[in-house]
C-alpha cells in the first residue's frame, strides 16, 4: 500500500492575510495627543518660528557689520594724518558699520588726552557689541527650554495614557498604552529638534559676533597707534 499525498488547496484552509500597515501624518500625530498635546506642539512651533527668525535676522545684520574694507581704514588714516577730520567723520558716517562708528567717536575726541580717546572708543565698542548680541540670549533660552517643554508633553501624555488604563479597569489593551506612548514621544522629538536647531544657530551667531569683535579691536588699535605716532 502506498501513501497517497493529495496536493491542492484545502477548501477549509484560509490563507493568512497580510497586516495592513497604518501610517500617520504629522498632523495626525499632533492632533492625536488631545488638547494638552496640541498646546505643547503649538508652543514648540512658536518657539521654532522665533528661533528661525532670530537666526536669519541676526545672521544678516552681523554679516553686514563684519564687512571691513581695508581701503576704508587706509583712507581714514590718510585723512587724519592730513588733518582733514571733517572728511574723515563724513567717511565714517557713510560707512555705517560698528568699526566706522568707533573710529568716528575717536575722531570726535581728537585734541583730548589719548586716554580719553581710548575710553570713548571702548565705550562705543561695548554698545556696538550689545547691538550685535541682540536676541542671542533669547535664542539660547529657546535651545534649553524647548527640550524641557517636549519632555513636559511626554509626561502629560503618559499620565493620560495610564489614566485611561485605570479607567478601563481590567480590560486593558496593549494598543491603549501604545497609542499614548507614541503620542507622548512626539512632543519629545519635536522639543529636541527645536532645541538642536536653536543651539546650533546660537553657536553660529556667537562665532560670527566674535569675528566682528576681533575686527573692531584690531581697527581700534590701529587708530590709536596712528594717534600715538602723531603725538
Amino acid at each position: 500500500m502506498f501513501l497517497q499525498i493529495q496536493t491542492g488547496v484545502n477548501p477549509g484552509f484560509e490563507p493568512t492575510q497580510e497586516p495592513v500597515q497604518k501610517t500617520l501624518s504629522i498632523m495626525e500625530l499632533i492632533t492625536s495627543g488631545g488638547v494638552g498635546g496640541i498646546i505643547i506642539m503649538s508652543v514648540l512651533f512658536l518657539l521654532f518660528s522665533i528661533a528661525i527668525y532670530i537666526f536669519f535676522e541676526r545672521y544678516q545684520s552681523i554679516s553686514k557689520a563684519g564687512k571691513l574694507d581695508q581701503n576704508f581704514i587706509n583712507s581714514i588714516k590718510a585723512q587724519v594724518s592730513a588733518g582733514k577730520l571733517d572728511a574723515a567723520k563724513a567717511m565714517c558716517a557713510s560707512a555705517n558699520t560698528p568699526v566706522a562708528r568707533m573710529i568716528e567717536k575717536g575722531i570726535s575726541r581728537i585734541g583730548r588726552p589719548l586716554k580719553d580717546i581710548a575710553a570713548a572708543i571702548e565705550n562705543t565698542g561695548k554698545i556696538e557689541v550689545l547691538q550685535l548680541e541682540k536676541n542671542l540670549a533669547l535664542l539660547a533660552t529657546i535651545s534649553g527650554a524647548a527640550p524641557m517643554i517636549g519632555f513636559l508633553g511626554t509626561v502629560i501624555g503618559m499620565i493620560l495614557a495610564f489614566h485611561e488604563m485605570a479607567a478601563a479597569g481590567g480590560q486593558i489593551r496593549v494598543d491603549m498604552l501604545a497609542e499614548g506612548i507614541y503620542t507622548a514621544m512626539t512632543t519629545t522629538v519635536a522639543g529636541l529638534l527645536v532645541g538642536i536647531v536653536s543651539y546650533m544657530s546660537y553657536n553660529i551667531l556667537v562665532t560670527k559676533v566674535n569675528n566682528v569683535v576681533y575686527k573692531m579691536e584690531v581697527s581700534a588699535t590701529e587708530f590709536l597707534d596712528l594717534l600715538n605716532e602723531a603725538v
